[in-house]
């Protein structure tokens, strides 16, 4: 949620009003001097390769970047575990049941006004399943390393560039 977004105390319904706390102006309650503090989005992804040649992209159906392409990637729900959002997320956009193996790199920086401010990126393993796009992709396929197709984001690229020309 953004700072923009929130109006009114949640503890007690006033009309909140900017305060200088703690270093910056936050939304405060005049009334019972409740602030908000808003928390960082933070979504997981996993790179899945085939044959050390192949790695597996999804496009996406939604703004911003919508027909570019991405690792299998999505939000993490409160108290659930980066990885199993991992796991999660590659299963609804691909079909793949997959298992999270090890954390390749933390992202951090917005890349756009609805995304994560944080990104933990997973190596993934095939399990089962068979290979579909569903969820916000239109599309999921493996491609060659060398002929990779329009990338959507900079962490996107960040670990392409890192992991596929190792």
């Amino acid at each position: 949620m953004l700072q923009s977004e929130v109006k009114y105390c949640i503890r007690c319904g006033t009309e909140l009003e900017s305060a200088y706390h703690m270093g910056k102006e936050r939304p405060t309650c005049p009334n019972c001097g409740w602030m908000y503090f808003p928390d960082p989005k933070v979504a997981a992804a996993v790179l899945i390769e085939r044959n050390k040649e192949k790695v597996l992209l999804v496009r996406r159906v939604n703004s911003p970047k919508k027909g570019f392409w991405t690792l299998p990637a999505g939000f993490i729900d409160a108290g659930e575990d980066p990885a199993r959002a991992a796991e999660r997320e590659c299963l609804e956009e691909t079909g793949l049941v997959i298992k999270a193996t090890e954390i390749l790199d933390i992202i951090s920086g917005q890349e756009h006004s609805r995304g994560a401010h944080i990104v933990i990126v997973y190596r993934g393993e095939v399990i089962s399943g068979q290979l579909r796009a569903a969820d916000d992709v239109d599309r999921a396929r493996f491609f060659d390393k060398n002929q990779l197709p329009p990338i959507a984001f900079n962490a996107t690229r960040k670990i392409l560039n890192q992991y596929l020309n190792n």
